[in-house]
């Protein structure tokens, strides 16, 4: 029996409302414009209105509707939800739950992401190994975020706060007979020796509970109480595991660069995504990037820019594509469809 083809038959995404804007930054802490956009790219990004208390999975709820809705299923279709986030709604359990529930969807199963930046990646090369094995017919894949209620909002912690945001990005995942489309390849890397270069240490029992995290506070160890990146150290691994993903993934499916329409990098940094582009040689109509708009929305990204870029027609069906991710972990990896 010849395994089904799995195609992204929908896409949708969410962004609260509330926009924080590089000028609005400035008047916390001491950055400015100009700072921010020469090292990251990035003018503004959307954080939640903590006063209508939007969660992860609501979030994720708003995108899973536009993604269900534009691949013209019923949600009672839906028999799997994969729910990639670093920021779940409760330590434990996750979002997949939370969000079955706010779909009212029967007993379906649900899976939670928790790889960072990767999620997404990760999140859909599994929906695409469970739809080929003939599990399920249609998989949620779900990337969301809300950063903006764990940063350290100060001078102190503008090196990560200046980058982050929050959003949501989903596709309906299904299976197909079509022989022409879906994905193609993928690949999952993970290097865990550079586990804390880029890092949220509490809550964890590595570092202790909360009269450890007092003691953290106290003594100011705020690597330890808020998400910590060496961002140099990060910056020189990710364009290299980049390149070798997106390497391997177009050998292993016999395509080469030039055959590829559109390159959707994990939105982590403009500057990031500017050298792997010229690395590749690929020129700017080739190329999605939104992280102007929104920062690094993490496993959101990647969703994000991908419904965006159906919604500006820059991306259609036939289309070769590559979505490609480097993160906490450290962990990257590939994905090659055929849109």
């Amino acid at each position: 029996m010849r395994l089904k083809n799995s195609i992204i038959s929908g896409v949708g995404h969410y962004v609260p409302q509330n926009v924080v804007t590089n000028d609005d930054l400035s008047k916390i802490m001491e950055t400015n414009d100009a700072w921010i956009t020469e090292r990251t790219g990035i003018k503004e990004r959307r954080h939640v209105d903590p006063e209508k208390k939007e969660t992860t999975s609501d979030l994720g709820y708003q995108a899973a509707l536009e993604a269900i809705k534009d691949a013209g299923v019923d949600k009672t279709e839906i028999d799997f939800i994969i729910f990639a986030t670093l920021s779940p709604d409760l330590y434990f359990p996750g979002s997949g739950v939370l969000l079955q529930q706010k779909l009212e969807l029967d007993t379906i199963g649900s899976l939670d992401v928790r790889n960072q930046c990767t999620g997404f990646v990760y999140a859909l090369a599994t929906a695409d190994a469970f739809i080929k094995a003939g599990k399920y017919k249609n998989i949620l894949v779900v990337g969301a975020e809300v950063h903006s209620f764990a940063l350290d909002m100060t001078t102190r912690g503008r090196g990560v706060s200046v980058i982050f945001g929050d959003g949501a990005g989903a596709v309906v995942l299904s299976a197909s007979e079509e022989a022409n489309r879906g994905i193609i390849a993928t690949n999952l890397h993970s290097e865990g020796k550079y586990a804390e270069e880029l890092m949220m240490a509490f809550p964890g029992p590595k570092y202790g509970w909360i009269e450890s995290l007092i003691d953290a506070a106290e003594k100011e160890n705020t690597h330890l109480i808020y998400p910590y990146m060496n961002g140099n150290f990060v910056f020189k691994h990710a364009v290299a595991r980049f390149s070798e993903s997106i390497v391997e993934v177009l050998k292993d499916s016999g395509y080469t660069r030039e055959d590829l329409d559109l390159f959707i990098p994990h939105q982590a940094n403009l500057r990031i995504s500017q050298f792997i582009q010229k690395q590749l040689n690929l020129p700017d109509e080739k190329v999605f990037n939104n992280i102007q708009k929104y920062g690094n929305t993490t496993a959101a990204s990647i969703p994000i820019a991908l419904s965006e870029a159906k919604q500006q027609g820059r991306v259609k069906v036939n289309d070769l594509v590559c979505l490609t991710a480097f993160g906490s972990g450290f962990t990257w990896g590939s994905v090659l469809l055929r849109f």
